[in-house]
């Protein structure tokens, strides 16, 4: 597992009507590698409101529908639901969670990889 790539979780939530989820895993590689039995993920909805904490993906990542992660919806999941691999994100679409991820939590100066 590392950070940037995609998973299909069935179930994800009882407040969530959808039987499944995309999500991007979004935590330090450190963490993801360690024993911590969690990792922080954002959600991909079809849904894109052009918001700047949002970040447009598809079928080039994987998906079959244009989407997009919410980084205002972050939520911790356990890793033994991350099963079903979906795809990964290529560096370009990393700049952008990352400044997606700094604007949703309020970090200055968040422009890098």
């Amino acid at each position: 597992m590392k950070r940037g790539e995609l998973y299909r979780v069935s179930n994800p939530s009882s407040r969530d009507p959808k039987r499944y989820r995309v999500f991007v895993v979004v935590s330090r590689q450190a963490l993801i590698g360690s024993s911590y039995s969690s990792v922080v993920c954002a959600p991909v909805y079809t849904a894109y409101h052009g918001l700047v904490t949002q970040v447009q993906v598809g079928p080039n990542e994987g998906l079959k529908h244009h989407s997009s992660i919410h980084c205002d919806d972050l939520v911790s999941l356990p890793k033994t639901v991350l099963t079903y691999y979906v795809g990964s994100l290529p560096p370009s679409k990393m700049r952008e969670l990352n400044i997606a991820l700094g604007k949703a939590l309020d970090l200055p100066n968040v422009n890098y990889l």
